[in-house]
């Protein structure tokens, strides 16, 4: 008997579309495991649409055809010149985030010959994946960023025999630092293979060297524990202050060490500081989704903070994706009539997710449903897939840098705090990450009103408490000017946005005597035009320092005067459970 059987519009299997859904899923999945995540079809779709509308536009392709004589041009006068002695400007110089060719051996004969072509086809790759006619610019940022990440790969930078630091380090040391280089590229190898943390990890034990702030775990359920710290001052300010972090990261990034947390910065400044840490979720939470993380994480933590501290307002931040949870939370007690919230930080988050920049590579439909098919069989989305992308998003510092150090050289990187707690990584949800991608980035329910809480919409124009959101100048998992539409998407009294230099973790661990920080802060008041992200950067002056005690006197403002004597650990409802920083972290 045949496996189909007729219908009206052709065959349908009697199997059913489950056991198809699920051969497909099965076959994407084990794809996966090979292709670190990305899918092959996504990839492919935006290379022949950039080759078509290129094959489309033949003043394009001779515009570029120029470009490429007017630039093999330039370098044959600049090999001539050189030689000679005669003083030649460089044909062209590498962007100021790029210190590839930063040493002074790149400037010898011929080296300087090797990096000063590779630029010029750097440059010309990226004329011809920009500025095509009928190419949207999310198609020309995928297209550039994959072509970025092929021509790297082939930087000289890379290759030993035509990087004049290796060439010189190898007749130097004999030969020794290949030999270190292979001893440290066995060391990664062998820990990646059986699970075990980068090198150096060991050094910085969580609980003694990082997140070593005093405190009690008040309050455990499924998804959360909640800490609430010792304080540090005879008096504290009467509004407490809640931190939501995002978990696909743990906590500790905001209490690192002494010197560089934030937690101990807002306790000594006379704050009462409360703070989630996320449960380290296995695969028999797959079907945890986003609902479950507001209900048992923010919620949660209002309800235990409001017991301990009846009748007191509550300062709410949040963090990268926590940030958007809060935000999740924030409009529902706004829809709801609730008020408890005395303002709201956002640190690096979204709500609006229209302008990812060059995370949109991997988060399209192709992708998402690519993700979910390996997701749906382990049940979960590891940690290191989620590093692996954001390797790939700044691949020249933390990828290709590090091999030439690390395995060229024979050059440790010395490990230090923000190393240590980067290599701690976290599990998503199948669910959670789903209903993330797909309700957020794809569909951007939560800036159009659509995000559905219990059985009703929410809506970020509902919040009405003060809004002070942080963005970092060179963030590439939350860029900064997808932060800042947070202008147009609340009706609060007063939105104060700062721009910090640094990167989306960097950035916001910004203690009080950082070198080289800088940040930019205004408040946009009721009834106040709406200024564009550029024109904001261009005319709002830029200040030396920390943006810490900006963001702590912005809290000072929006409290009582009056100062009171600290609560007690768990109030008289919530009996102390162990001392922070909890078992929750220490989940591997």
């Amino acid at each position: 008997m045949s496996d189909y059987t007729p219908s009206n519009s052709g065959y349908t299997p009697r199997s059913g579309r489950y056991a198809i859904r699920t051969l497909d899923r099965a076959i994407k999945a084990n794809m996966a495991s090979q292709t670190m995540g990305i899918t092959p079809a996504g990839v492919s779709t935006v290379i022949y649409e950039w080759l078509t509308h290129l094959a489309m536009s033949p003043g394009k392709r001779m515009q570029l055809g120029e470009d490429m004589l007017h630039k093999l041009e330039y370098l044959l006068r600049y090999s001539h010149q050189f030689p000679l002695g005669v003083d030649s400007k460089t044909c062209i110089k590498p962007e100021l985030s790029d210190s590839r060719f930063s040493d002074e051996a790149w400037c010898r004969w011929p080296y300087n010959m090797f990096y000063q072509s590779f630029l010029l086809q750097q440059e010309w790759l990226k004329n011809a994946t920009t500025n095509i006619d009928g190419l949207s610019e999310s198609t020309e940022n995928v297209v550039s960023f994959i072509g970025r990440q092929m021509l790297d790969r082939w930087s000289p930078s890379n290759i030993p025999w035509l990087n004049p630091e290796v060439i010189d380090a190898t007749l130097q040391q004999g030969g020794m630092n290949f030999v270190r280089g292979w001893e440290n590229f066995w060391e990664d190898w062998q820990r990646q293979k059986t699970g075990a943390p980068p090198a150096g990890t060991e050094d910085f034990k969580v609980g003694e060297d990082l997140a070593n702030t005093p405190g009690k775990v008040i309050y455990r359920n499924h998804l959360i524990e909640l800490i609430q710290y010792t304080p540090t001052t005879e008096k504290v300010y009467a509004e407490p202050v809640l931190i939501v972090p995002a978990w696909i990261m743990k906590y500790y990034i905001l209490d690192l060490t002494p010197e560089k947390s934030l937690v101990r910065y807002l306790l000594d400044q006379g704050h009462t500081v409360f703070m989630i840490s996320w449960r380290n979720i296995t695969s028999e939470d797959r079907e945890l989704g986003m609902g479950s993380y507001r209900r048992l994480g923010p919620e949660s933590a209002l309800e235990v903070i409001s017991s301990i501290l009846p009748e007191r307002k509550i300062h709410a931040v949040g963090y990268c994706l926590g940030g958007t949870l809060l935000s999740i939370q924030a409009a529902t007690m706004a829809r709801d009539g609730d008020d408890r919230l005395a303002s709201i930080t956002l640190l690096a988050a979204q709500v609006d997710f229209t302008e990812v920049g060059e995370l949109s590579l991997f988060i399209t439909e192709s992708q998402v449903d690519y993700l979910e098919s390996m997701m749906q069989e382990r049940g979960y989305l590891d940690g290191t897939q989620m590093a692996g992308t954001f390797q790939l998003l700044s691949s020249n510092d933390l990828v290709w840098s590090r091999m030439v150090r690390e395995y060229m050289l024979g050059e440790r990187q010395a490990m230090h705090p923000l190393m240590a707690w980067n290599a701690d990584t976290t599990r998503m949800p199948y669910v959670m990450h789903s209903q993330y991608l797909r309700r957020l980035y794809l569909n951007n329910d939560l800036a159009t009103g659509r995000y559905i809480v219990g059985d009703r919409p929410i809506a970020i124009t509902d919040i009405k408490a003060p809004i002070f959101s942080v963005g970092t100048s060179s963030d590439h998992v939350a860029p900064w000017r997808s932060a800042y539409k947070i202008h147009l998407l609340t009706d609060a009294d007063e939105v104060t946005f700062l721009l910090t230099s640094g990167g989306h973790n960097a950035g916001i661990v910004s203690e009080i005597g950082h070198p080289r920080r800088t940040y930019q802060v205004a408040t946009r008041r009721e009834r106040q035009g709406y200024i564009d992200a550029d024109t904001w950067q261009q005319s709002t002056p830029s200040q030396q320092g920390s943006w810490w005690p900006v963001w702590q006197a912005w809290l000072v403002e929006r409290s009582a005067k009056e100062q009171i004597a600290p609560p007690a650990m768990g109030g008289d409802s919530y009996s102390p459970l162990t001392d922070a920083p909890g078992t929750y972290i220490m989940q591997k």
